[in-house]
């Protein structure tokens, strides 16, 4: 026996005579201190947040290094009388540590106060709770020593007589298996067992089963059926005495039990009948050990957590780990172009009909993320490209700013390339863009949405129209770069004219004018119907005709007058088949050259919708994916290192990327959600960022009757938001303005 063991067992014997005889108070405090002693070992390696089931109180405990996507609940012994969440996460930190998987630990009433089925009760609530966190059966492990090996056999048995799936697999610490003590052992062993006796066995099973009372000085002392028959019928029953029930269609099991134990035949003979059952289980005996000594750690059965360690894996199928990867095409050049003011951020909010519950929305979020590997991530940097690193838990709720799309530093990038924020009745995800493009932040989004409902409310939105089933296995489309699938066989030139672009004096401290112009969706679509275009033509023809206005008040000589460009965003997944969850989209550039003379509005939606027309075909966006993939692909671009990648990209970007248009306009179109999901949620917004070097981006969506134009400005003055305003008042189209502009500051 290793020299740590001996002296464990020495201490065990010594304090065994003490421990018989103490209160249920000492014990209870004694036990929770251990806990506290062992949860300190694991403080830098796990970390551990306290949720409520009801009224329960159970706790997360995620390790750093997660190596698995299931998770374990983990139900403590104690004799059904002592253990409180201390004590749980002693073991339970040690757990998720050395075996790099989740463990939820739960605080189970205790007996003789709660009698069973209390402890059962609950632990089946804690069960039930993890199932409605998005875990699915074959991914939840059960764990139990002694007293929670005993709930891991007697929870599995209700969920099996109920009809309902039961959990991956049972690991079983010194199970107590049999409240009647009817095994040979615990007369072979009594004298050689250094942690238990038959006496204090007894006490504790009659506290499980009858309860007890105070005796008026503060000691409970448990409730005693004079009737030996009856008695032993009583603590026959196969809930209490789980060892006594058919084990058949039971989990795999893996049993450890020490040599030297009263209990031994609990946990043998429970082996046994699961073989005889048809089920699988092995049995693990450590000779000359006690009651539950995998909870010491010992070094010389170190072994037996490799051996769990292994169990997991072989019960729990591994999820798709993403792990890292490459960025998508579109997707390389954004955190070479970022600035120490400016970073390519978009946000998708849902506005809810009451004030968010935080503590379900990080339930919700942990829950989401799994379903979205490419979207949970960190942005790394390579020695020739950035690349995207799988993140182990989901980014903490923040306090919404007073203004959208702040900057994401780089170092906020290292950690996770998307922030969730929460104002009142508003969550909002903002994403780098390197993630995504709108149309997949619009998909995460709703799903986050319906989870925090389902959480909530207790209300399954059902799938489809964007939300996806939180329990499917990511898709193999969804990772791809579709860039590289669908690029075509030739090229185009990317030469053009540069737009007229509106200046102004920017806000100093970085802050962002976010003006929403709340419009009457039904009216718009029936003025673009009359003129035979797309909701997108006309209020592309609305933003352009405000952009003219604003270049004829700003440039008193006509013949100086430059082209005014759009930047339109084209959802490639409409033209080519993708169930990409990360950038896919390319670009129309539609305008006007107002040099040319003036021009009506129905004027101006015919020219819009005929250049989309010409420049939205399948062969045009194949060719300038082929452009776009060609510069990437080339050879000696490749070996470039990333250093000399960043200056020529920022250089390109800068002397390019925005100078063609006047803003970006992106339309999500309309957001269809089913009843369940609309009950909850009144309102949803998509807002692009601010350019880089120019004040104004535009984005918009339709969710219900209302059509959200959303207008980001990094400048001081509302030139083109007036614009707008008035061409819109000037067509009759209803609407209201919404923003969040702050009053002048003295420079």
């Amino acid at each position: 026996m290793n020299r740590k063991s001996a002296v464990y067992r020495s201490q065990l014997n010594l304090l065994k005579p003490f421990a018989a005889k103490c209160s249920l108070g000492v014990v209870r405090r004694t036990q929770d201190s251990i806990g506290r002693l062992m949860s300190r070992a694991y403080t830098d390696l796990v970390d551990r947040k306290t949720v409520m089931v009801g009224d329960i109180k159970c706790a997360m405990l995620t390790p750093r290094e997660e190596l698995s996507s299931g998770v374990v609940l983990y139900i403590h012994g104690g004799g059904y009388v002592a253990g409180n969440l201390d004590y749980a996460n002693g073991f339970g930190s040690m757990l998720a540590a050395k075996c790099g998987i989740r463990v939820f630990t739960v605080e189970y009433r205790l007996a003789p106060e709660y009698p069973y089925p209390a402890a059962l009760d609950d632990v089946m609530d804690a069960y039930g709770h993890l199932l409605s966190s998005g875990y699915e059966p074959s991914r939840i492990a059960l764990c139990g020593e002694s007293a929670g090996g005993g709930l891991c056999y007697a929870l599995c048995q209700k969920l099996r007589d109920k009809g309902r799936t039961m959990p991956a697999g049972i690991i079983a610490i010194s199970p107590w298996t049999d409240l009647t003590l009817a095994g040979e052992s615990y007369e072979i062993n009594k004298k050689i067992d250094p942690s238990m006796t038959v006496e204090r066995l007894k006490y504790f099973a009659d506290a499980y089963v009858y309860g007890g009372s105070d005796d008026g000085r503060g000691r409970i002392s448990p409730t005693v059926n004079p009737n030996a028959e009856d008695d032993r019928k009583r603590k026959s029953e196969p809930r209490l005495s789980p060892l006594l029930d058919s084990q058949e269609k039971m989990p795999e099991s893996l049993i450890f039990v020490g040599g030297d134990e009263i209990m031994y035949d609990d946990s043998v003979l429970m082996h046994e009948r699961l073989l005889s059952a048809g089920c699988k289980s092995e049995l693990v005996v450590a000779p000359g050990l006690w009651h539950g000594y995998v909870l010491y750690d010992l070094p010389e059965r170190e072994s037996d957590f490799g051996r769990i360690s292994k169990f997991l894996k072989r019960v729990i199928p591994a999820h798709k780990k993403l792990g890292w990867m490459t960025l998508d095409n579109a997707a390389k050049i954004f955190p070479a172009s970022r600035s120490r003011t400016w970073s390519n951020l978009f946000r998708v909010s849902s506005t809810f009909n009451e004030d968010i519950d935080r503590e379900t929305l990080r339930v919700a979020l942990d829950v989401t993320v799994r379903r979205f590997p490419s979207m949970a991530v960190a942005v790394k940097e390579g020695f020739f490209w950035y690349y995207l690193e799988e993140i182990a838990s989901p980014p903490e709720i923040l306090d919404e700013k007073p203004y959208p799309l702040a900057r994401m530093t780089m170092r906020d990038l290292r950690k996770c390339a998307f922030r969730v924020l929460v104002y009142k009745n508003r969550l909002a995800v903002e994403f780098f863009h390197s993630l995504t493009d709108g149309n997949g932040g619009l998909i995460f989004v709703k799903t986050l949405t319906a989870e925090y409902i389902y959480q909530k409310y207790n209300v399954k939105v059902p799938i489809g129209n964007g939300i996806l089933d939180r329990l499917e296995e990511p898709l193999a489309g969804e990772l791809e770069d579709s860039f590289i699938k669908y690029a075509g066989r030739y090229t185009v030139s990317r030469k053009d004219t540069d737009s007229y672009r509106i200046e102004g004096k920017r806000e100093v401290d970085g802050f962002r004018t976010n003006t929403t112009f709340v419009i009457d969706s039904e009216y718009v679509r029936s003025e673009a119907k009359k003129r035979g275009v797309t909701v997108t033509v006309y209020m592309t023809a609305i933003l352009i005709e405000a952009s003219r206005r604003v270049q004829q008040a700003r440039v008193e000589n006509p013949a100086r007058y430059k082209p005014i460009k759009v930047f339109l965003p084209v959802n490639l997944r409409k033209m080519f088949p993708s169930e990409t969850m990360r950038n896919f989209i390319l670009y129309a550039m539609v305008g006007i050259n107002p040099r040319l003379g003036d021009y009506s509005f129905d004027d101006l939606c015919q020219i819009i919708a005929a250049q989309m027309k010409q420049q939205m075909t399948e062969k045009n966006m194949a060719a300038m994916i082929k452009t776009n993939v060609a510069s990437e692909l080339n050879p000696i671009v490749r070996i470039v290192p990333l250093a000399i990648k960043n200056v020529i990209m920022k250089a390109v970007f800068n002397a390019v990327g925005e100078k063609k248009s006047i803003f970006s306009f992106s339309n999500l179109g309309v957001v269809n959600v089913p009843e369940e999901y609309s009950a909850f949620v009144k309102r949803m917004d998509f807002v692009l960022g601010s350019q880089a070097a120019a004040p104004y981006n535009v984005s918009a969506l339709t969710y219900g009757e209302y059509l959200y134009l959303n207008v980001t400005r990094n400048a001081r003055d509302p030139v083109l938001e007036r614009e707008i305003y008035e061409v819109l008042r000037e067509r009759g189209v209803p609407h209201t303005v919404e923003s969040n502009t702050r009053g002048r500051r003295e420079q």
